[in-house]
């Protein structure tokens, strides 16, 4: 099982992510979309696609684009199709 938490926050909560260049993906019905805003950003992977980013929100306090995701992807990165990862200070924890 992994928890993506920040602020004290559980954002996601899975037993089937999946590893991806040592970034945890959370299956999209895991994650806890309260604490998450549509961002304008936008960056390309090669072997991935194009990803859109959330930027995260718990109790007032921000951090801009700390989650992605790819809403379509290349052939080889369907597994993680819709699938959301964290960055910039959010813990993932793993038992």
């Amino acid at each position: 099982m992994a928890k993506a938490i920040w602020n004290g926050a559980i954002l996601a909560n899975s037993d089937r992510c999946e590893i991806v260049e040592g970034n945890y993906y959370f299956p999209p019905e895991s994650v806890n979309r309260e604490y998450l805003q549509d961002s304008n950003t936008h960056t390309t992977c090669a072997w991935k696609g194009v990803a859109s980013y959330y930027t995260i929100v718990v109790d007032g306090q921000t951090n801009k684009d700390a989650a992605w995701y790819y809403p379509d992807t290349k052939e080889k990165a369907n597994n993680i199709k819709g699938y959301v990862a964290f960055w910039k200070g959010v813990q993932i924890n793993k038992n």
